[in-house]
């Protein structure tokens, strides 16, 4: 049925649909709307058989989902940025000890300074806890993962997190198509733990593992995350038969058939890069976009096969790491190795700075080019980056050879970091940064 809904509540009303038997969670911006109204269902008995509960914080909110789902209950939680942060102790607990618990991250910047607005710096910094990581660009995808999330985590005894963009998903409202429950119920089977806390039987899960045999369960963690890869796409195959729609799997390509420059992204971003995208093709540019929707496992062979035939390959992320630059950037670098093309890394968004169409032309003109400079952080406003430091900062100091001088394609197709910024005296006359 389509409706016009919150973003929020699209995420709840889907969750409800997957008859959660416990919920768990402590309110954080921009995911509380999401645990609310999950709260007003259990009470108003829309959503029978589950039990809400009310945290002190968001370590408490994994700690109990842990507890519950070791219980043997389909369990559910969400959180965003310092939440997220504060709860890493038990987000690895969780997947070191095989539960399937589904969380959303409503995307949000992790400060210090602190900014409630949305880029990935949250579920990026656990790329590495375990979980299962799926990023939603639109809340008709977000509602749908959900829904492919408790299969899939229940499946393979792994957690799963939906991760959608804070605020540009979380609070808009549009129009999704909402399933019946029957159409839930024949896709999602009643769950049934692989393993149980049961005090009739009891065992002990989570025991200490010396150097004999850690090893040994990290690689089991590993060939877990390996076979995901595989049935991510078999549960959208049956998501579409039963749903009548695509949504989900590994990777989605947008007009890359023939194209000379592909944009690699995540989240939200992917509509306003497919906008763009339309109108440099009206122009006769040969340019696609390629959007990643599962990042952890991170699919090598689906990015490959998309990317291959390239000349250069743009990835866009909302998200750094300080002190050497992209992170999509080096795992797309990862799976196109031995294959010659110009790689680029474009820092975008941060902080929930909107990336606009202007912006978008102009990188990808100069990308076309091949004048784009191995790491770029778009829009950098230099005036403000003065005014932070307390200093202006040389331009070579700042990145080397400034943007406007030539191309760092050799560079860049060397897999050196060449961070661009142009010369503020530079950008001064034409009116224009990168």
């Amino acid at each position: 049925m389509l409706k016009q809904m919150e973003g929020s509540h699209a995420v709840a009303k889907a969750v409800a649909l997957c008859r959660p038997e416990v919920i768990c969670a402590y309110p954080i911006s921009p995911q509380t709307h999401i645990v609310e109204g999950l709260g007003e269902m259990v009470k108003s008995e829309e959503l029978p058989g589950c039990e809400f509960i009310n945290v002190e914080s968001e370590f408490a909110a994994m700690s109990v989902a842990i507890g519950s789902s070791a219980a043997g209950a389909r369990t559910y939680t969400a959180t965003a940025a310092q939440g997220l942060l504060f709860m890493v102790e038990a987000v690895y607990n969780a997947s070191g000890l095989g539960l399937p618990i589904v969380m959303t991250v409503a995307n949000r910047a992790i400060g210090a300074p602190i900014n409630i607005w949305n880029d990935h710096s949250d579920s990026i910094s656990q790329r590495d806890s375990g979980w299962i990581q799926l990023f939603a660009e639109t809340n008709q995808e977000a509602l749908d993962l959900h829904i492919q999330a408790f299969k899939l985590a229940e499946e393979l005894s792994l957690p799963v997190m939906v991760c959608m963009d804070g605020f540009i998903l979380t609070h808009a409202y549009e129009r999704v198509d909402m399933p019946t429950q029957e159409q839930v119920d024949a896709f999602l089977p009643p769950y049934e733990p692989r393993q149980v806390l049961d005090t009739d039987a009891p065992v002990s899960i989570g025991a200490m593992v010396g150097p004999e045999a850690f090893t040994e369960v990290r690689y089991l963690a590993h060939v877990k995350q390996m076979q995901a890869l595989d049935l991510i796409p078999k549960l959208a195959d049956e998501f579409k038969t039963i749903f009548g729609r695509d949504s989900g799997g590994l990777v989605r390509s947008y007009r890359t058939e023939d194209a000379e420059t592909i944009v690699v992204a995540m989240g939200s971003v992917l509509g306003t890069i497919k906008d763009t995208i339309d109108e440099m093709r009206d122009a006769g540019v040969k340019i696609g976009v390629l959007g990643v929707i599962s990042f952890r496992p991170f699919p090598l062979e689906a990015v490959r096969a998309a990317l291959k035939n390239a000349k250069r390959v743009v990835v866009l992320e909302k998200t750094f790491a300080v002190g050497i630059g992209g992170i999509l950037a080096t795992d797309v670098r990862t799976a196109l190795a031995g294959i010659p093309h110009a790689s680029y890394t474009v820092v975008a968004g941060l902080g929930g700075r909107p990336i606009l169409k202007k912006s978008l032309h102009e990188m990808l003109d100069k990308a076309g080019r091949d004048e784009l400079s191995g790491l770029t952080f778009l829009d950098l406003d230099w005036n403000e980056r003065d005014r932070v430091w307390g200093a202006t900062i040389p331009y070579e100091q700042a990145g080397g050879k400034p943007a406007y001088t030539g191309s760092t394609t050799e560079g860049a197709q060397n897999g050196e970091t060449a961070i661009s910024f142009a010369d503020p005296t530079k950008a001064a006359k034409t009116g224009g940064e990168e």
